[in-house]
């Protein structure tokens, strides 16, 4: 018995190391942009941005790594988008707190995480979602995919009189986005092995003849992480003031990462009767790195979406974050070849993805309303407001006031009761 087969248990979920391998490299290379655009965002609250580009890198390899060897899922993980977003313009642009102080907040947040996934709390939260509620979350999460998908590619766009309008179909990127979903829609029906990876990798190439793009070189030396390493201040995140701002990370945190995981899971067939066999470990490994995020000098590290393409690819076990993790740690030293693949090469794959998710819309119960209807606001909420744990807030709020209303308070678990409470307080005494 190989190693591998050792610690991932390959035949029993039925794949090999080639598939992992390749599911693997799909989902690097559709959460590769993190790497670039978090640094970025982290600049703007005035972090050290080379410094930030390693506690990313490192970040997301440990808790990736975490993920694949302890929990056994094929789940990439990396500081999340929207949450370095509320840290560095709502937290320290908006409010005026210092980084390093923000940083203190995310670190207790991730504490507090560890605690109620150490007792247990967390995975009840989780297998206490209702099951139209978790299909719910799966078709949301397609939804949120496709919308990413299509404004990477530019195919739509913002517009201030509809919010959303079609983009430039005359743009490079958006005629290879096009190409590139098409051939993985064609290569996956034929059934060819890694097709969203050969969709990735024949877009990038056709980018430097069509698209204008240029090779920037392979190798070159990490940056320093000392601005960043160790310079959280947590005695200062306790004040009376951050209080709010570490719950709110705390809710998001839960919610965010507790969707993408039961989405992703359910994607890849790992559920057994809707519920995660190691959920508490994933929990674990998710917790572990928001923590150690914190400590390097990044926002709050979560579970992605984007392993979805991985999950597609044939991914299934643990391996498949493994390589996701040792391809995070080698972009140290390769971040110039990383960079070569455009944001418009991994859009079809993420749409492809989408399209695949939606088909859960089936398993709703479409008669009874006061399960339908939930469902429906929660697939619809993710994408619209751009979070995953606002449309699951929307979603166990509706749920839990259709039941009371209707006469069907019974039918909801008390941990309904408490999570739509707890978001209710949210939005009304700490804002959105």
């Amino acid at each position: 018995m190989s190693i591998a087969e050792k610690l991932f248990r390959l035949k029993e979920a039925g794949t090999d190391v080639r598939t992992e391998v390749i599911a693997g490299v799909t989902t690097f290379l559709t959460m590769a942009y993190i790497i670039f655009v978090n640094p970025t965002i982290l600049a703007d609250a005035g972090m050290p941005k080379d410094a930030v580009f390693v506690a990313t890198c490192l970040a997301a390899a440990l808790g990736t790594a975490i993920m694949g060897l302890y929990a056994n899922y094929p789940i990439g993980m990396a500081p999340g988008m929207g949450l370095n977003a509320y840290f560095a313009y709502a937290v320290v642009g908006g409010m005026g707190v210092p980084w390093p102080v923000a940083l203190g907040a995310v670190f207790i947040s991730g504490c507090l995480f560890v605690l109620v996934s150490v007792f247990g709390l967390r995975e009840m939260i989780v297998n206490g979602i209702p099951r139209s509620l978790r299909t719910a979350i799966t078709v949301g999460l397609g939804l949120f995919l496709a919308l990413i998908a299509l404004k990477s590619a530019g195919i739509v766009a913002a517009n201030p009189s509809t919010m959303v309008a079609v983009g430039d179909l005359h743009q490079p990127g958006a005629i290879l986005a096009i190409v590139g979903f098409l051939l993985v829609v064609t290569l996956d029906r034929m059934k060819v092995r890694g097709a969203i990876l050969i969709g990735i990798v024949a877009v990038t190439v056709l980018s430097f003849f069509f698209g204008g793009n240029t090779f920037q070189g392979i190798v070159s030396m990490p940056p320093s992480l000392a601005p960043t390493l160790g310079k959280l201040e947590i005695g200062s995140a306790m004040a009376t003031g951050i209080v709010n701002i570490v719950l709110v990370f705390f809710l998001v945190e839960l919610f965010d990462a507790t969707g993408t995981l039961m989405g992703v899971a359910g994607r890849a067939g790992l559920l057994v009767e809707g519920k995660m066999e190691r959920l508490n470990r994933a929990l674990l490994a998710d917790s572990t790195a928001i923590v150690a995020g914190a400590a390097l000098g990044t926002s709050s590290t979560t579970a992605y979406v984007e392993s979805a393409a991985g999950v597609q690819a044939g991914g299934r076990t643990g391996l498949t974050a493994l390589v996701v993790a040792l391809l995070f740690l080698a972009c140290l030293f390769i971040a110039p070849l990383a960079g070569v693949v455009p944001a418009y090469a991994t859009a079809p794959a993420l749409l492809f993805v989408a399209c695949l998710m939606l088909r859960d819309l089936a398993d709703v119960e479409w008669n009874e309303t006061t399960e339908s209807v939930p469902a429906a606001v929660t697939a619809l909420m993710i994408p619209f407001t751009y979070s995953i744990a606002h449309g699951v807030a929307f979603g166990f709020i509706t749920y839990a006031a259709l039941k009371l209303l209707t006469g069907r308070a019974r039918e909801a678990k008390p941990i309904v009761w408490l999570i739509a409470g707890i978001f209710l307080f949210k939005y009304i005494y700490l804002g959105v």
